[in-house]
């Protein structure tokens, strides 16, 4: 039985994925690397520790994370503000999943300030979740099922008690091997991407009761 849903943040809830790719983009540039938006994709919903490094690796630079994701961040809070709105259906889903009595969880592999940047800019009160795990609560990001073990943890549920609501083959994958079922929205990938996930859908404005009926 359905007890608990732990929400993903980029492209769930808010799509701020072009943002931070800008970011990121005109991070490198004033580190004299010219870098395309497209070099980001393989790594969305791994964490900026990844999404970063992986494009660094993949021009065969050595960046310092730390400081390179700071300066991402800042940039980002720059181009993001007032730019950042709720996706379709994000605010009525987890209105349906609160009428339901679930407990709701964020579970995202960004850092705590980006998640505050998001949230705040869509108009989301932390408040609204039971419990928020960022990518800096966890050693091992998505895909990794650790996130969503510790989410259903902290709302002191089983994994097979949880619905997970994803965008991302890592997200979807990281849910699945933790043992929950999972809810994609292809925001971000395709359908036959996210072909692991339970329901498959391209909003949540169109997730029908069953998926929080089981």
């Amino acid at each position: 039985m359905i007890k608990g849903v732990l929400f993903d943040m980029d492209g769930v809830l808010v799509d701020s994925e072009r943002f931070i790719a800008r970011a990121a983009i005109m991070m490198f540039a004033e580190n004299g690397v010219s870098v395309k938006e497209e070099d980001f994709h393989p790594f969305v919903g791994t964490g900026e520790n990844r999404y970063l490094g992986g494009v660094a690796e993949k021009y065969g630079i050595s960046v310092d994370i730390p400081r390179v994701k700071a300066r991402t961040y800042e940039i980002f809070g720059e181009i993001a503000r007032k730019n950042l709105f709720p996706l379709p259906g994000a605010g009525e889903f987890i209105t349906r999943c609160r009428k339901k009595g679930l407990k709701l969880a964020l579970a995202t592999s960004a850092d705590r300030v980006k998640m505050e940047i998001n949230l705040s800019e869509i108009g989301l009160p932390p408040e609204t979740f039971n419990t928020i795990i960022t990518g800096e609560d966890v050693v091992n990001k998505k895909p990794f099922p650790d996130i969503y073990i510790k989410a259903a943890e902290r709302l002191g549920l089983k994994p097979e008690e949880c619905l997970v609501v994803e965008d991302a083959v890592s997200g979807i994958r990281s849910g699945k091997t933790a043992g929950c079922r999972c809810l994609a929205v292809t925001t971000s990938f395709g359908a036959e991407a996210l072909h692991e996930a339970d329901w498959i859908y391209r909003s949540l404005l169109e997730v029908p009761d069953e998926v929080l009926e089981w």
